[in-house]
């Protein structure tokens, strides 16, 4: 059995956070939550590592780009980002800031299981 995936969430709306960590529990992954960019970082500098992270755009303290763009200096390059903002304009932000793949909110249960779902067959072929 492969270890669970590890999930980070940075969503500061308290139900846009639930709704998602409920959609996410049900691929039996290891969730954890940040309130905003900082938070996110400050877990990667402590040297938390997770496999996927669906961020929100804006946020207070710092923005969801801006912290993409630090975790990705931080040589973070291994962790699939996910870009999240009901904004269309976010997908580009997101993008040059280094995320892997912009969704518009609501995010559909479909588009998150093949995102879980490949991140998941990534990490069962890497494990020797």
């Amino acid at each position: 059995m492969a270890s669970p995936v590890k999930v980070l969430i940075v969503e500061d709306t308290q139900v846009d956070a639930m709704v998602l960590s409920a959609m996410v529990r049900k691929f039996h992954c290891e969730i954890t939550m940040a309130m905003n960019g900082k938070e996110s970082v400050d877990l990667f500098i402590e040297g938390r590592k997770f496999d996927i992270v669906f961020c929100d755009k804006d946020m207070p303290i710092m923005s969801g780009p801006k912290a993409v763009e630090k975790i990705r200096a931080m040589g973070e390059s291994d962790v699939k980002i996910v870009g999240l903002s009901a904004n269309n304009d976010a997908q580009e932000v997101f993008m040059s800031a280094g995320a892997d793949v912009f969704v518009p909110k609501p995010m559909k249960f479909n588009v998150l299981e093949a995102m879980i779902q490949e991140v998941i067959n990534k990490k069962n072929n890497t494990m020797v």
